[in-house]
Parts: structure tokens; sequence; C-alpha cells
């Protein structure tokens, strides 16, 4: 009796990156929404105090819990601190004072210029290559968002105030992405994660203390629901996903992504809070689409 020869067929290996890509843009762009809702019944420095400490201590109390071991030096533990000071409480906390006097439309589009100016700087600082592929995906992301929030420009309804906080709100998360990329600091993403968001929590914590009062928090089920999602989905999974895009895709690449959360934002926004979309908010989706691959496509070997 003849035995046939085993072939050994190679296994398709699952490659979760797309998956982490999706799960960051929707929990990301959602939070727009879930900060909108969070802003209108509690005074936005007390909500971040509460969702980055709260974040934290979850994180850093589940981590003692499970006996993972402390793998940071003095050195680590800084930089994630500083990280938090950049990414969670200038970034939020300005992005957040400004959605008081802002649209959200504008605010979107002056965040999502986040990749033209992280591209910049990470071609500068980093040694990333800035081809001409990139450039022409970034500028029709710009384009792309642009067209699709332009209408509401000219509402009137956006303040100068507002517009400066949503300005340094930009430069905070592009600082923050630079540095992270520029020290990266070694050991646990998810106790990082713990260290940056209390780190965030203490660092608003005497502006909140200074410029809100305890007594304007209005107290409901849509404030608990944005809170609950604002803490789990977005300062715990949104962040450690983003840093892992970080480590793993490169600045500019995953940056990219941020011009997805403008129409989605409005997507969710529509779905949650009923607010209108018009045809060309769904037309402006096509030239992000392409920049995003345009910018993310692997260089040509």
């Amino acid at each position: 009796m003849s035995l046939a020869p085993s072939i050994s067929v190679p296994q398709a290996r699952f490659n979760p990156l797309p998956l982490y890509i999706a799960l960051f843009c929707l929990l990301w762009s959602f939070a727009f929404v879930a900060g909108k809702i969070g802003v209108t019944y509690c005074p936005p420095l007390i909500l971040l105090t509460a969702r980055f400490s709260l974040a934290g201590i979850l994180i850093l109390g589940l981590s003692a819990l499970r006996g993972e071991a402390w793998q940071f030096g003095w050195r680590e533990t800084a930089m994630f601190a500083v990280f938090g000071v950049a990414n969670n409480a200038l970034y939020l906390g300005f992005g957040y004072t400004g959605l008081q006097t802002v649209s959200a439309g504008l605010g979107g589009l002056i965040v999502s210029a986040n990749p033209v100016f992280t591209a910049i700087l990470a071609a500068l600082l980093l040694g990333e290559q800035l081809t001409w592929r990139k450039v022409v995906g970034l500028l029709l992301g710009i384009l792309g968002v642009g067209a699709i929030v332009w209408h509401r420009i000219s509402s009137g309804t956006n303040s100068l105030h507002g517009i400066l906080f949503t300005l340094a709100s930009l430069a905070s998360i592009v600082a923050g992405t630079i540095l992270f990329k520029l020290f990266a600091p070694r050991g646990s993403l998810w106790i990082g994660n713990g260290i940056q968001n209390l780190a965030g929590g203490l660092a608003l914590l005497p502006f909140a203390l200074m410029f809100s009062s305890v007594s304007e928090v209005v107290p409901n089920m849509r404030l608990l629901g944005a809170f609950a999602f604002l803490v789990l989905g977005g300062s715990i999974l949104a962040y450690l996903l983003w840093f892992h895009l970080l480590k793993t895709c490169g600045a500019t690449a995953a940056s990219a992504y941020h011009f997805l959360m403008p129409p989605l934002g409005m997507l969710f926004a529509f779905l949650v809070l009923g607010e209108h979309i018009e045809a060309r908010d769904l037309l402006g989706i096509v030239p992000v689409a392409l920049g995003i691959y345009l910018v993310t496509r692997p260089a040509a070997v």
C-alpha cells in the first residue's frame, strides 16, 4: 500500500491590523458625539478630569490585580506622563473648551489637519519619507474634509475664542504624536496608557477647580452614558489602539486615519443627535478615502 507524500499547505496568518484600524476610527469618531453630549451637561474641565482620573485608576488597578510587573524606569514613567499631558490634558482640554463656542464641523476640520503637520514634522524629525504620493494623499484628505464642512464655517456660529482653543488642541495632538515616536518608550502600552490618563487627570485638576463648579453639572442618563463611553471606549481602548498604530504604522500613516473622523463623526451625529447631513458631505468622503490610500499604501519594492 503506497502512501501519498504529505504536502504542507501554508496556513494563512490572520492580520488583526485592519480590525484595529476600523475599531480605532469608530471609537475615536464617536467620541466627538459623546464629548458634545458630555459638555452639554458638565463643564469640560470637570468632565475630562473625572474621565482621565477614573480611566487611569481602572487601568493601573486592573494591572495590579492581575499581578502585572511594573516594567518602567523613571525615564519611561516620566515620558508617558508627558504624553498624558500632551495627548490627554492639553489636546482634549483645549478641544472640549473650544467645543463650547465652535461648531462640531469646524472643530473636526481643524483637528483633522493633524496628518499634514504630523507628516511634515515626521519627515524633519523622525526621518519618515515624505514622497509626492503622500503629499498628494494628504492634500486630497484636506480637500475632502474641507468640502464636507466648508458650508458650516460661514454660518457665523463660531467664535475666534473657540477657534484659538481648537488650534491649540491641534498643536497638542501633533506634538504628542511626534514625541511618542521620537522617544519610543519601551514597556507595556496598557500600563503606559494608565500613566498617561492619570497624569492628564492630575494636570487638569487645578484648572477644573479654578474655572469650573460642580454645581454646573446636570446629572442625567445621557451624561452618564457619554461619560462611560469616554472612559472605557475613548480613554482606555481608543488610546491603546492609537499608540499601537503609531508603533506599527508610523506617525504619518497612523495620523492619516484622522481624515476619517469628520465624516464618521457626522454620521454618528446624525444617528445619535439627529444632525442633518447633506449630499456634499457624502461626496467629500471620496477624496478622503483616496487620500488615506495614497498615504498608507506601502511603497513599491
